[in-house]
């Protein structure tokens, strides 16, 4: 049995032991040990760490409807017209009375009137 605690023949054993034999001896099992555990750990940190990234960059499903946003000059900001909109916008001509169009088609002036109401009239949620 050579210094390192290894089976070896002797020859092997006294190189070994002259190649270390001023330095501190170390257990080599041990060492490969903790070797495989800090790079089995590793993996799992990285494992760990990953998983939510890829969760995250998974592609959403698309609605079918197409999102459209409208200026308004006059309170500089912006609004999503969908379905509610359009319904308020319906609304709007019944109680002043317009003639119905869509709101593409209205003047800039309706419009306008349009968006002062809106913002006096939120939705109610």
């Amino acid at each position: 049995m050579c210094r390192t605690g290894h089976k070896t023949s002797g020859a092997w054993c006294i190189v070994l032991a002259a190649a270390i034999s001023g330095a501190e001896v170390y257990d080599l099992e041990d060492h490969n040990m903790h070797r495989a555990q800090r790079i089995i750990g590793s993996i799992f940190l990285t494992a760990a760490l990953m998983a939510p990234a890829s969760l995250m960059a998974a592609p959403r499903p698309q609605t079918a409807s197409v999102q459209v946003r409208v200026y308004d000059k006059d309170h500089k900001d912006y609004h999503n017209w969908d379905d509610n909109e359009n319904q308020t916008w319906g609304r709007f001509q019944v109680e002043n009375k317009s003639k119905p169009r869509e709101y593409a088609k209205a003047n800039k002036k309706e419009q306008s009137q349009y968006w002062n109401w809106r913002h006096a009239n939120p939705d109610k949620n």
